[in-house]
Protein backbone atom coordinates (compact mmCIF):
# COMPACT_ATOMS: atom_id res chain seq x y z
CA UNK A 1 0.00 0.00 0.00
CA UNK A 2 2.55 2.70 0.95
CA UNK A 3 4.70 1.79 -2.37
CA UNK A 4 1.54 2.27 -4.36
CA UNK A 5 1.45 5.71 -2.74
CA UNK A 6 4.56 6.07 -3.52
CA UNK A 7 4.37 5.63 -7.21
CA UNK A 8 0.68 7.66 -7.24
CA UNK A 9 2.83 10.55 -6.07
CA UNK A 10 5.64 10.45 -8.20
CA UNK A 11 3.13 10.45 -11.06
CA UNK A 12 1.10 13.20 -9.56
CA UNK A 13 4.43 14.96 -8.96
CA UNK A 14 5.43 14.90 -12.64
CA UNK A 15 2.27 16.11 -13.88
CA UNK A 16 2.42 18.96 -11.62
CA UNK A 17 6.07 19.76 -12.61
CA UNK A 18 4.67 19.85 -16.58
CA UNK A 19 2.02 21.90 -15.05
CA UNK A 20 3.48 24.32 -13.31
CA UNK A 21 6.24 25.09 -15.30
CA UNK A 22 4.39 25.55 -18.77
CA UNK A 23 2.20 28.33 -16.80
CA UNK A 24 5.17 30.17 -15.16
CA UNK A 25 8.64 30.96 -15.45
CA UNK A 26 11.04 29.32 -12.44
CA UNK A 27 12.77 32.02 -9.87
CA UNK A 28 13.37 31.61 -6.32
CA UNK A 29 9.83 32.42 -4.99
CA UNK A 30 8.18 30.10 -7.89
CA UNK A 31 10.62 27.28 -6.82
CA UNK A 32 9.28 28.07 -3.17
CA UNK A 33 6.07 27.72 -4.30
CA UNK A 34 6.75 24.32 -5.99
CA UNK A 35 8.35 22.99 -2.61
CA UNK A 36 5.19 24.65 -1.03
CA UNK A 37 2.73 22.20 -2.24
CA UNK A 38 4.76 19.65 -2.58
CA UNK A 39 4.66 16.32 -0.39
CA UNK A 40 7.99 15.37 -0.87
CA UNK A 41 9.23 17.35 1.72
CA UNK A 42 7.19 15.28 4.17
CA UNK A 43 8.70 11.43 6.01
CA UNK A 44 6.47 9.76 4.26
CA UNK A 45 5.01 11.93 1.02
CA UNK A 46 1.63 12.32 2.90
CA UNK A 47 1.50 15.86 3.72
CA UNK A 48 2.72 19.37 2.37
CA UNK A 49 3.04 22.89 3.61
CA UNK A 50 -0.14 23.81 2.31
CA UNK A 51 -2.09 20.45 4.23
CA UNK A 52 -1.94 23.07 7.18
CA UNK A 53 -1.12 26.81 5.61
CA UNK A 54 -4.46 26.45 3.27
CA UNK A 55 -4.62 29.33 0.84
CA UNK A 56 -8.36 29.88 0.77
CA UNK A 57 -8.25 30.34 4.70
CA UNK A 58 -5.13 33.09 4.69
CA UNK A 59 -2.65 30.17 4.95
CA UNK A 60 -4.03 29.23 7.98
CA UNK A 61 -5.60 26.30 8.97
CA UNK A 62 -9.68 25.45 9.70
CA UNK A 63 -8.74 23.21 12.55
CA UNK A 64 -7.07 23.81 16.44
CA UNK A 65 -4.18 21.39 15.66
CA UNK A 66 -3.44 20.80 12.21
CA UNK A 67 -2.50 16.75 11.39
CA UNK A 68 1.09 15.97 10.05
CA UNK A 69 2.35 12.90 8.97
CA UNK A 70 0.62 9.43 10.70
CA UNK A 71 -2.14 11.83 11.70
CA UNK A 72 -0.22 13.31 14.67
CA UNK A 73 -1.08 16.43 15.72
CA UNK A 74 0.84 20.00 15.94
CA UNK A 75 1.38 21.35 19.76
CA UNK A 76 -0.22 24.41 18.73
CA UNK A 77 -2.93 25.93 16.14
CA UNK A 78 -1.33 27.02 12.77
CA UNK A 79 -0.99 30.29 12.07
CA UNK A 80 -1.16 32.30 8.74
CA UNK A 81 1.91 33.08 6.84
CA UNK A 82 0.39 35.50 4.72
CA UNK A 83 1.76 39.21 5.56
CA UNK A 84 4.99 37.77 7.05
CA UNK A 85 7.34 39.96 4.99
CA UNK A 86 8.01 42.47 7.75
CA UNK A 87 8.29 40.18 11.03
CA UNK A 88 11.35 39.48 12.45
CA UNK A 89 9.79 36.85 15.05
CA UNK A 90 8.38 33.32 13.92
CA UNK A 91 6.12 30.54 15.81
CA UNK A 92 3.84 30.97 18.55
CA UNK A 93 6.77 31.40 20.66
CA UNK A 94 9.26 33.35 18.85
CA UNK A 95 11.82 30.76 18.62
CA UNK A 96 12.60 31.42 14.67
CA UNK A 97 13.96 35.07 13.74
CA UNK A 98 14.27 34.63 10.42
CA UNK A 99 11.92 33.34 7.54
CA UNK A 100 14.30 31.36 6.23
CA UNK A 101 14.88 29.71 9.42
CA UNK A 102 11.28 29.71 10.40
CA UNK A 103 10.80 27.51 7.04
CA UNK A 104 12.79 24.52 7.74
CA UNK A 105 10.77 23.62 11.38
CA UNK A 106 7.71 22.00 10.24
CA UNK A 107 9.84 20.23 8.05
CA UNK A 108 12.10 18.62 10.32
CA UNK A 109 9.56 18.68 13.42
CA UNK A 110 8.03 15.13 14.30
CA UNK A 111 4.52 15.35 14.39
CA UNK A 112 4.63 17.87 11.25
CA UNK A 113 6.35 16.42 8.17
CA UNK A 114 9.04 14.94 10.45
CA UNK A 115 11.71 14.61 7.90
CA UNK A 116 15.18 15.53 8.92
CA UNK A 117 16.49 18.39 6.82
CA UNK A 118 19.66 16.76 5.86
CA UNK A 119 17.34 14.20 4.90
CA UNK A 120 14.94 16.61 2.52
CA UNK A 121 18.08 17.98 0.89
CA UNK A 122 19.09 14.33 0.13
CA UNK A 123 15.96 13.70 -1.64
CA UNK A 124 16.15 16.80 -3.52
CA UNK A 125 19.00 16.23 -4.65
CA UNK A 126 18.19 12.48 -5.89
CA UNK A 127 14.96 14.18 -7.38
CA UNK A 128 15.84 15.10 -11.37
CA UNK A 129 14.09 18.08 -11.85
CA UNK A 130 14.38 19.81 -8.54
CA UNK A 131 18.29 18.94 -8.69
CA UNK A 132 17.89 20.98 -12.01
CA UNK A 133 15.67 23.96 -10.81
CA UNK A 134 17.85 24.63 -7.96
CA UNK A 135 20.81 24.95 -9.68
CA UNK A 136 18.91 27.21 -12.11
CA UNK A 137 17.99 29.69 -9.66
CA UNK A 138 20.66 29.41 -6.93
CA UNK A 139 23.28 27.93 -9.41
CA UNK A 140 24.37 25.27 -6.96
CA UNK A 141 22.15 22.21 -5.87
CA UNK A 142 20.00 21.58 -3.30
CA UNK A 143 21.14 22.58 0.20
CA UNK A 144 19.59 23.65 3.65
CA UNK A 145 20.10 27.12 3.29
CA UNK A 146 18.99 27.06 -0.49
CA UNK A 147 15.53 25.28 0.66
CA UNK A 148 14.89 27.65 3.38
CA UNK A 149 15.59 30.47 0.99
CA UNK A 150 13.36 29.48 -1.52
CA UNK A 151 10.26 28.57 1.17
CA UNK A 152 10.79 32.24 2.57
CA UNK A 153 10.83 33.86 -1.16
CA UNK A 154 7.36 32.30 -1.69
CA UNK A 155 5.80 33.59 1.71
CA UNK A 156 7.71 37.06 1.07
CA UNK A 157 5.13 36.78 -1.73
CA UNK A 158 2.05 36.43 0.23
CA UNK A 159 1.43 40.25 1.27
CA UNK A 160 -1.95 41.57 1.14
CA UNK A 161 -3.23 45.28 0.60
CA UNK A 162 -6.46 45.11 -0.90
CA UNK A 163 -9.02 45.28 2.19
CA UNK A 164 -11.97 47.91 3.25
CA UNK A 165 -9.78 49.13 5.65
CA UNK A 166 -7.11 49.67 3.11
CA UNK A 167 -8.97 51.92 1.06
CA UNK A 168 -10.71 53.61 3.91
CA UNK A 169 -7.26 55.02 4.86
CA UNK A 170 -6.38 55.68 1.38
CA UNK A 171 -10.06 57.71 0.73
CA UNK A 172 -10.89 55.43 -2.11
CA UNK A 173 -14.11 53.46 -3.11
CA UNK A 174 -15.38 51.00 -1.37
CA UNK A 175 -13.77 51.59 1.91
CA UNK A 176 -15.79 50.51 5.43
CA UNK A 177 -19.08 51.09 6.06
CA UNK A 178 -20.18 53.24 9.24
CA UNK A 179 -20.46 50.06 11.27
CA UNK A 180 -17.20 49.29 10.60
CA UNK A 181 -16.05 52.86 11.02
CA UNK A 182 -17.20 52.87 14.47
CA UNK A 183 -15.69 49.34 15.33
CA UNK A 184 -12.11 50.27 14.30
CA UNK A 185 -12.71 53.74 16.98
CA UNK A 186 -13.33 50.94 19.38
CA UNK A 187 -10.36 49.04 18.23
CA UNK A 188 -7.99 52.00 18.58
CA UNK A 189 -9.47 53.33 21.83
CA UNK A 190 -12.02 51.66 24.06
CA UNK A 191 -11.03 47.71 23.71
CA UNK A 192 -7.75 48.46 23.72
CA UNK A 193 -6.84 46.21 20.68
CA UNK A 194 -4.45 49.01 19.19
CA UNK A 195 -2.33 48.36 22.38
CA UNK A 196 -1.02 44.99 20.86
CA UNK A 197 -2.36 45.38 17.30
CA UNK A 198 -1.13 48.05 15.66
CA UNK A 199 1.36 48.73 12.12
CA UNK A 200 0.15 48.09 8.35
CA UNK A 201 -0.13 43.97 9.62
CA UNK A 202 -1.93 44.90 13.14
CA UNK A 203 1.09 43.38 14.98
CA UNK A 204 4.13 44.63 17.08
CA UNK A 205 6.33 41.67 16.77
CA UNK A 206 5.85 41.50 20.37
CA UNK A 207 4.96 38.68 23.09
CA UNK A 208 2.08 39.37 25.61
CA UNK A 209 0.46 36.75 28.47
CA UNK A 210 -3.13 37.59 27.80
CA UNK A 211 -4.13 35.49 30.50
CA UNK A 212 -4.49 31.94 28.59
CA UNK A 213 -1.49 30.66 31.32
CA UNK A 214 -2.93 28.76 34.36
CA UNK A 215 -0.28 26.42 35.01
CA UNK A 216 -3.20 23.80 34.87
CA UNK A 217 -5.65 23.41 32.04
CA UNK A 218 -3.90 26.13 30.38
CA UNK A 219 -0.36 25.06 30.43
CA UNK A 220 2.09 26.13 27.36
CA UNK A 221 3.80 28.46 28.67
CA UNK A 222 4.66 30.04 25.42
CA UNK A 223 7.47 32.12 24.85
CA UNK A 224 9.34 30.22 28.08
CA UNK A 225 10.31 27.18 25.73
CA UNK A 226 12.67 29.69 23.79
CA UNK A 227 14.24 31.78 25.86
CA UNK A 228 13.66 29.83 29.44
CA UNK A 229 12.92 32.86 31.48
CA UNK A 230 10.59 32.90 33.70
CA UNK A 231 8.72 36.25 32.72
CA UNK A 232 8.20 35.29 29.65
CA UNK A 233 6.16 32.38 30.82
CA UNK A 234 2.41 32.60 29.44
CA UNK A 235 3.33 34.82 26.44
CA UNK A 236 2.88 34.38 22.85
CA UNK A 237 3.51 36.10 19.77
CA UNK A 238 1.44 39.09 19.29
CA UNK A 239 -0.48 37.76 15.81
CA UNK A 240 -1.31 39.91 12.65
CA UNK A 241 -5.19 40.63 11.96
CA UNK A 242 -4.88 40.80 8.31
CA UNK A 243 -7.83 38.25 7.15
CA UNK A 244 -8.63 37.27 10.42
CA UNK A 245 -12.00 36.90 9.82
CA UNK A 246 -11.14 34.01 7.63
CA UNK A 247 -8.38 32.22 9.93
CA UNK A 248 -10.24 30.70 12.69
CA UNK A 249 -10.27 29.21 15.14
CA UNK A 250 -8.05 31.84 17.06
CA UNK A 251 -5.27 31.82 19.65
CA UNK A 252 -2.41 29.48 20.62
CA UNK A 253 -4.44 26.96 21.23
CA UNK A 254 -7.05 27.17 18.39
CA UNK A 255 -9.52 27.33 21.88
CA UNK A 256 -11.60 29.82 20.31
CA UNK A 257 -13.55 29.25 17.54
CA UNK A 258 -15.00 32.56 16.40
CA UNK A 259 -14.33 36.27 16.33
CA UNK A 260 -17.45 36.84 18.30
CA UNK A 261 -15.66 34.12 21.55
CA UNK A 262 -12.79 36.16 20.86
CA UNK A 263 -14.14 39.58 21.52
CA UNK A 264 -16.16 38.18 24.24
CA UNK A 265 -13.02 36.93 25.88
CA UNK A 266 -11.34 40.20 25.84
CA UNK A 267 -14.24 42.00 27.30
CA UNK A 268 -13.68 40.00 30.17
CA UNK A 269 -10.88 37.59 30.11
CA UNK A 270 -11.58 37.08 34.56
CA UNK A 271 -15.10 35.24 33.51
CA UNK A 272 -12.98 31.91 31.25
CA UNK A 273 -9.71 32.08 33.01
CA UNK A 274 -10.64 33.20 36.41
CA UNK A 275 -6.87 32.21 37.74
CA UNK A 276 -4.19 32.94 35.12
CA UNK A 277 -1.01 33.99 36.07
CA UNK A 278 0.84 37.01 34.62
CA UNK A 279 -1.92 38.30 32.98
CA UNK A 280 -1.12 41.44 30.91
CA UNK A 281 -1.84 45.11 32.60
CA UNK A 282 -3.79 45.66 29.92
CA UNK A 283 -6.12 43.22 30.47
CA UNK A 284 -6.76 43.52 34.47
CA UNK A 285 -10.11 45.28 34.30
CA UNK A 286 -13.45 44.20 31.72
CA UNK A 287 -14.19 46.08 28.82
CA UNK A 288 -17.27 46.94 29.40
CA UNK A 289 -18.56 46.57 25.74
CA UNK A 290 -21.70 46.96 24.91
CA UNK A 291 -23.96 44.16 22.65
CA UNK A 292 -23.87 46.63 20.02
CA UNK A 293 -19.86 47.81 20.12
CA UNK A 294 -19.05 44.04 20.45
CA UNK A 295 -20.88 43.79 17.05
CA UNK A 296 -18.91 47.01 15.53
CA UNK A 297 -15.91 45.85 16.74
CA UNK A 298 -16.29 42.13 14.60
CA UNK A 299 -17.09 44.10 11.96
CA UNK A 300 -14.56 46.10 11.80
CA UNK A 301 -12.17 42.82 11.94
CA UNK A 302 -14.01 41.75 8.72
CA UNK A 303 -12.90 44.62 7.38
CA UNK A 304 -9.37 43.47 7.16
CA UNK A 305 -9.91 41.00 5.18
CA UNK A 306 -8.27 41.52 1.31
CA UNK A 307 -10.46 40.95 -1.84
CA UNK A 308 -8.85 38.02 -2.63
CA UNK A 309 -10.52 35.84 0.33
CA UNK A 310 -14.25 37.92 -0.81
CA UNK A 311 -14.34 38.50 -4.32
CA UNK A 312 -16.47 35.93 -6.33
CA UNK A 313 -15.04 33.84 -8.72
Amino acid sequence: MKRLLLLLTIAFGALFFSSFLKTKPINKERLGEMLFFDSILSSDYSVSCASCHKPAFAFADTVAFSKGVGGRLAARNTPTVMNVAARDAFFWDGRAVTLEEQALFPIANVNEMNLPIPEAVKRLNAHNTYRQLFYKVFRQYPTAKNLGQALAAYQMTLETADSPNDRWLNDEPNGMNEQQVRGRELFRVKAKCFECHFSPDFTVDDFRNIGLFNGKNYNDSGRYYATHQAADIGKFKVPGLRNVAITAPYMHDGSMKTLREVIDYYNEPNAIVPDAIGRDTVLLQPLHLSEAEKQDLEAFLHALTDDRFTQKK
